[in-house]
């Protein structure tokens, strides 16, 4: 029988057509008949292997593999094992004859290995089509189960023998894969003398193990992966297989994802395993010869996978070819560059972890560098995700165990400047790369690891101190040596002194000047008790045994560095080598020694201080990402500053606190970002807080885990703004809620509290704000411990410090808890005390106390807000105290009062919560603690009187700050008590209709019901109208109210500042007055113009600032008033002190988006703030356009307006700060009519306009609509007449260009550009004509000039003759 193994396959591409020449019909025949020819078969070639070679036997086979779909699993498996079990007898016994000499001898077992070959290959692909009954082919719906006796059992029998014929080709892969690999290793040269025959013997092996791997599924068993490897490396590695692997694998790259990384792994296999690197190299080669475009997509993906992965394995073989490789560095697909970017990565790693015996340690150095270098700069890439990819690479590089100081410092420098990149997750992944720099920082030899600025700087300065005491020593010493060295002595200490700058980084030699920066240090505040002075022995020792330990440089590369200098300086001192005494020689060696150990400290140092700086410049803009609307950033954030405030950084105190006011975030939920689960802000924050101040350390006892958390806590209200506070305050109350502090941490701080010891007023004052913030989650706190707050915050220490009285007074108001009022109950859950309770006898002794600091004004408030709080009824309270307060100003005097008996001083402290009032200037303090008499201004407007005409003037600022805040509080009490009114009314109503019965009442309501309601209804507006009443008439209106008598004083003293010059006592009456304004309509309508004079006029900011805060609370109340004379509350936003302009700012931002000013053509004013110098002020405008854009087309009424105030008059601003304002603006142009109607506003204005300035403005504002439809367009075609004749001017002209460049990208693919380009050369025209009606108009202006010139020479000489003449005369 004749067999062409080369022809067979050919022809067995298309089976339909495959002509056998003994053929069986497998598919008219019964299942015994098929049975019985695959046993005939099978005996056949288990006699003999050689047996194949019968035509029948082989036909048989091929006639079963032919029509294989109609086959059972039985005899496919049959089929199989058949096949196989031939083969490898073949191979065996071929494998036997091969070690013989014989030609024909082995030559006989060709023609059946061809045969066995073929038939496993068209086995596989049979199989590949049949495959297993069920695996992908789902069977039919199995009938339903056959009711009554038997039926179970029947249904067990049908599902037997439905398994006894499933056959699953997967479970015989690896088998048959095996049995191929076997093939593989016989001597195909000696059996096949051609190589065409060979190659073909070899592909008709391999190709079941290529159509395997095609398979995804097939290929995530390991075992069948395994198989496949091999045998591609067998027919690589010992038949020269090469070229066609090669051809092979490359196409599985190109079409195949999956076999991306597996084609990685088996190369890998075959340069370890079988030591073949040849493949590799070629495949690698080839690669790099290719060439990707940006819109190809699979393609580099796939190959871009097969790098990455084949460097993790085997990092050797890609270095070889690197060199080619980088050549995708400038491809224009970014997954190349990605892969690139990874592979050199590895490299990095390899180079640097294992070392190579071949190369130099400085070519290996030079190689490292190299590849940094390439690194850093794929930092500055256009896509951004090669730029995330080589931050996250650098970060797996900070993990090595060797450090590479310099490169580290290049990349902290990177990565700082990557926090300012356009694209967020660039930005996430720099802070990553900066947090893991920090955590594996270098700088941890010597001193612990934390990395304080101060610390360093003073470390840095101290080893320079001593190394110019050494140098100044061996100078001394080679001098007394020899005189003549004293000349070499200087040059080797200037040598030195390079060698020292060389060793520095350039950022250590900016020591000096940046060291003088003013940075922001964190606070200590120790307790003289012991309760709160925890860990400070522990933490004194472990300092005084890191600082007396002896240095020891372990980084390799400083130690090879080191190694030159060593050298150096023993041949230094050879110089003189003849004139050196024996003991002198010594002295030098030693110094030699101590020197060089001198300067590896100052490099270290320098180098420590370069990257502390440098993380220290990128924390400013880190404390700007966490107000990121990425979440992934602003969690990465809140991370950053964790690990920098563990590793002590002087500013990560500042970000710490800016985190808190992330506790207002709504995202509360976790969600996934790239395969991983990001959680929420709000719980990442809980968490930061807790491992920071709250976690229990490890080694420590309870009691000094309780000091240690109740001190943290009492530090966090350190320097703490009211914002900071607030959050503070929300943070303590969520984890209060979740039981997450602890009761023994609660009786500390009462403990901290009221403690007899001489503790820090801030330690003091803490505890308190602590113990009412906690309070606000769990009334018991305060409520079981009252006793405590009276007698220690209202008593002797509330007298001596005013600030530690006034957070007592607000802890007490966290009696009434802090559940919500809802809208329109009647419910009222608050505390009511009697006014006999001793709690407000102290109150009122904490306020009539004679004290002069005007912390008391913050106290009096919240003393006063207690009062209305909890009494039941606090008009009397007030009542008794203002006449107290009164006599006290206005009574008879002792002749000379003891200030210090009566007088108390606290401490004066910087409180950024205190009212803004003002102190009196240093000299009128001291002479009003010396003589009342002199400091005071006159209470009546005599200032000449005697004294007991003069009254004090602090004490009469306390009487009128007491009468303007119990006015507004006033007013709230008043709603309470509307309130309770209304509720005892419905509860007498409930009753009556209880009284009257169920029959009663239905009769009643079916006759009366409207009556009834109506009734109700006159009752309610009774009430609401006598409570209106007294507000408007009896508070500060009425002749017989208290606060009426106080009125006119109030006007009198606000209107003359210049007979009242006292700061305080203006500020006190201005604020007073401006809350009576708030009372009542009818003193408002009367006075309110004193109040807008007063803005205008007052050089004190701090009183501006309080009149624009209280015009916001009048408008809420009577908001005609303000919206009359908004024009002078917009001034305020031009005010030279930037605490007016930003309060100023606020208000206007609330009182415009909640309606109650109308917007009256000065939004201009509110753009100027967009580009403000201050930066929080920039930040309210930018808040304020946001909000308004949200409300209806309130931008684009009032952008004509805008575009008017900013371009021309006396509130126009430059050209810069216009154009960047506009730029902001028009971003809330979304809607395409707006656009529309506004290209044709603004065309029109070029005809008004004669102005190049305001035409230019014109046409910038143009160029920022986006000219989406085609009606825009056509308006500003339509709109040619209006500014042709201004196209002259370059700006305006290159505007145009831009709308046309917009126009044409927005411009359906579909429709011709022929109307743009007609419009564009028209305008090209206009310009031209322009350019020349200019240049004409130049030319005539200059001969204007010029005959105008000639004649006044003319007529100049004219005059000069006749005075000649007179002159001869």
């Amino acid at each position: 029988m004749e067999f062409d193994l080369q022809e067979e396959l050919q022809l067995l591409e298309d089976v339909a057509t495959y002509d056998i020449p003994h053929e069986h019909d497998i598919s008219s025949m019964d299942a015994r008949t098929v049975s019985a020819l695959l046993e005939g078969a099978v005996e056949s070639i288990t006699d003999s292997s050689d047996n194949i070679t019968d035509p029948q036997v082989f036909d048989a086979y091929r006639s079963l593999l032919k029509h294989a779909e109609h086959l059972q699993g039985t005899t496919m498996s049959k089929l199989l094992d058949s096949i196989s079990s031939a083969f490898q007898a073949q191979v065996d016994a071929s494998m036997r004859d091969t070690e013989t000499e014989e030609q024909e001898t082995f030559a006989s077992h060709k023609m059946a290995l061809e045969m066995y070959a073929f038939l496993l290959q068209w086995f596989v692909s049979a199989a590949e089509k049949v495959k297993a009954t069920g695996e992908e082919d789902a069977p039919a719906a199995a009938p339903r189960a056959r009711r009554g006796r038997g039926g179970k059992a029947a249904a067990a029998r049908a599902v037997a023998s439905r398994r006894s014929e499933h056959w699953s080709w997967q479970d015989q892969i690896p088998a048959a894969l095996m049995l191929a690999s076997k093939v593989l290793r016989l001597k195909t040269q000696r059996l096949w003398t051609t190589t065409p025959e060979r190659d073909t013997f070899i592909n008709c092996l391999l190709n079941p193990a290529h159509r395997i791997s095609q398979n995804e599924g097939y290929m995530k068993s390991q075992e069948i992966r395994l198989g496949v490897y091999k045998c591609i490396c067998l027919a690589v590695k010992h038949h020269g297989h090469i070229l066609a692997a090669q051809i092979t694998i490359m196409q599985n790259l190109q079409y195949y994802e999956h076999l991306s990384e597996p084609m990685a792994e088996c190369l890998t296999i075959l340069s370890k395993e079988f030591d073949h690197s040849q493949l590799c190299d070629e495949i690698l080669r080839e690669i790099a010869g290719k060439t990707f475009n940006a819109q190809d997509t699979k393609g580099p993906r796939a190959f871009s996978r097969f790098l990455v992965r084949l460097t993790e394995l085997a990092p050797r073989l890609v270095l070889k070819q690197i060199s080619l490789l980088l050549t995708h560095l400038d491809s224009e697909s970014y997954p190349m560059r990605m892969a690139l970017v990874e592979v050199i990565g590895h490299l990095i790693r390899e180079i640097a972890v294992s070392a190579d015996l071949n190369m130099d340690p400085q070519q290996s150095q030079k190689q490292l560098n190299g590849l940094y270098d390439l690194l850093l700069e794929r930092t500055l890439d256009l896509s951004s995700y090669v730029r995330t990819r080589v931050l996250s690479t650098l970060a797996k590089l900070c993990d090595l165990p060797v450090k590479f100081p310099k490169q580290r410092l290049a990349i902290t420098r990177a990565a700082v400047d990557c926090l300012k990149d356009k694209a967020a997750g660039v930005r996430k992944t720099a802070v990553s790369l900066i947090v893991k720099l920090i955590v594996t920082h270098p700088y941890g030899l010597m001193h612990g690891g934390l990395l304080g600025l101060r610390e360093w700087k003073t470390r840095y300065d101290n080893v320079v101190e001593e190394l110019q005491k050494v140098e100044r020593e061996v100078a001394k010493a080679v001098q007394q040596v020899d005189g003549d060295a004293g000349g070499d002595g200087e040059e080797d200490k200037d040598g030195e002194e390079d060698e020292e700058d060389e060793a520095e980084d350039g950022e250590g030699d900016e020591t000096e000047e940046r060291a003088s920066k003013k940075k922001r240090s964190k606070k200590s505040h120790e307790g003289s008790g012991d309760e709160m002075d925890v860990d400070d022995d522990e933490e004194n020792e472990s300092a005084e045994a890191r600082e007396d330990g002896d240095v020891d440089m372990a980084d390799g590369e400083e130690r090879e560095e080191a190694q030159p200098k060593r050298k150096k300086k023993p041949r230094k001192s050879q110089l003189n080598i003849d004139a050196l005494q024996s003991e002198a020689e010594a002295i030098a060696i030693l110094d030699s020694n101590e020197m060089l150990h001198l300067k590896l400290r100052k490099r270290y140092y320098a180098e420590g201080l370069s990257f502390i700086r440098l993380v220290e410049d990128g924390m400013k803009v880190i404390e700007q990402l966490l107000a990121s609307t990425s979440k992934a950033e602003v969690l990465e954030a809140m991370e950053f500053y964790r690990v920098a405030y563990e590793y002590q950084f002087d500013g990560a105190e500042v970000g710490i606190k800016k985190m808190l006011h992330l506790i207002w975030h709504k995202d509360h939920s976790a969600t996934s970002e790239d395969g991983k689960e990001l959680k929420g802000i709000r719980p990442r924050l809980l968490e930061c807080y807790r491992s920071l101040y709250f976690d229990a350390l490890p080694d420590m006892e309870p009691k000094q885990q309780v000091n240690r958390i109740a001190k943290n806590m009492i530090e966090l209200t350190y320097d703490a703004t009211l914002a900071e506070l607030t959050s503070l305050e929300e943070m303590l109350r969520i984890m209060m809620e979740d039981d997450q502090i602890h009761n023994d941490v609660i009786t500390k701080l009462w403990q901290v509290y009221s403690s007899e010891r001489p503790l820090p007023r801030a330690q003091r004052r803490g505890a308190v704000i602590i113990l009412g913030m906690l309070a606000l989650a769990r009334r018991s706190v305060v409520a079981d411990r009252v006793d405590t707050l009276v007698k220690t915050g209202l008593g002797k220490l509330g007298q001596s410090d005013l600030l530690l009285a006034r957070y007592t007074c607000v802890a007490i108001q966290r009696l009434n808890g802090s559940a919500k009022k809802v809208k329109g109950s009647l419910l009222d859950k608050t505390i009511r005390l009697q006014l006999d309770n001793p709690l407000f006898k102290k109150l009122q002794d904490a306020l009539e106390h004679p004290c002069r600091h005007k912390d008391w004004f913050g106290m009096a408030e919240q003393a006063i807000n207690t009062v209305y709080a909890l009494a039941e009824r606090p008009d009397i309270f007030c009542d008794r105290l203002i006449k107290n307060l009164t006599r006290r100003v206005f009574g008879p005097k002792p002749d000379k009062p003891s200030r210090a008996a009566s007088v108390a001083a606290p401490e004066a402290a910087a409180d950024p919560d205190a009212m803004v009032l003002d102190e009196e200037n240093s000299e009128n303090a001291e002479n009003a603690e010396a003589n009342p008499s002199q400091g005071a201004a006159s209470a009546n407007g005599s200032p000449d009187g005697g004294d007991k005409d003069a009254g004090d003037a602090f004490e009469l600022s306390q009487l009128l700050f007491v009468v303007g805040h119990v006015a507004i509080k006033q007013i709230v009490f008043l709603e309470l008590v509307e309130r309770e009114m209304k509720r005892q009314k419905h509860e007498r109503e409930q009753a009556a209709k209880a009284a009257r019965g169920p029959e009663a009442d239905r009769n009643a309501a079916r006759d009366t019901v409207e009556e009834l309601d109506q009734v109700a209804g006159n009752v309610e507006d009774d009430i609401g109208e006598k409570i209106a009443t007294m507000r408007e008439i009896e508070l500060v209106v009425d002749t017989n109210s208290l606060l009426a008598t106080f009125g006119p004083m109030l006007v009198h003293i606000t209107g003359s500042p210049h007979k009242y010059k006292n700061r305080t006592l203006r500020a006190a009456a201005t604020l007073a007055f401006s809350k009576f304004l708030c009372v009542s309509s009818h003193f408002c309508d009367q006075h309110h113009g004193l109040l807008f004079r007063v803005l205008e006029s007052s050089k004190d900011p701090s009183i501006r600032s309080n009149i624009v805060i209280a015009l916001g609370d009048v408008a809420v109340s009577f908001s005609t008033i303000v919206d009359e004379n908004s024009n002078e509350l917009y001034r305020g936003l031009s005010d030279k002190d930037i605490i007016v302009k930003k309060n100023t700012l606020m208000v206007l931002t609330h009182l415009i988006l909640n309606g109650m000013i109308k917007v009256k053509g000065q939004l201009g004013e509110m753009a100027k703030c967009l580009e403000d110098d201050d930066e929080r002020v920039a930040d309210l405008a930018k808040l304020f356009f946001s909000e308004l854009a949200t409300k209806d087309n309130a931008i684009y009424n009032n952008l004509p307006d805008v575009i008017s105030h900013l371009s021309m008059g006396d509130h126009a601003v430059d050209e810069e700060a216009f154009q960047s304002t506009m730029k902001y603006i028009f971003k809330f142009i979304e809607k395409e009519k707006q656009a529309e109607n506004i290209v044709e506003k603004l065309c029109q204005r070029f005809r008004l306009s004669e102005d190049a300035r305001q035409w230019r403005d014109i046409a910038f504002c143009l160029s920022l609509l986006p000219f989406k439809s085609e009606r825009s367009v056509k308006k500003l075609v339509e709109g040619l007449p209006f500014y042709r004749d201004k196209l002259h001017e370059p700006d305006v002209y290159a505007r145009f260009q831009e709308i046309l460049a917009k126009a044409r990208s927005n411009k359906s693919p579909s429709k011709p550009e022929t109307e743009l380009n007609e419009f564009e050369n028209i305008l090209d025209e206009h310009r031209r004509q322009g350019a020349e009606d200019q240049a004409f108009e130049k030319r005539v202006e200059k001969n204007k000039a010029a005959a105008r010139k000639k004649a006044t020479r003319r007529t100049a000489r004219k005059k000069a003759v006749p005075q000649d003449e007179q002159d001869e005369e």
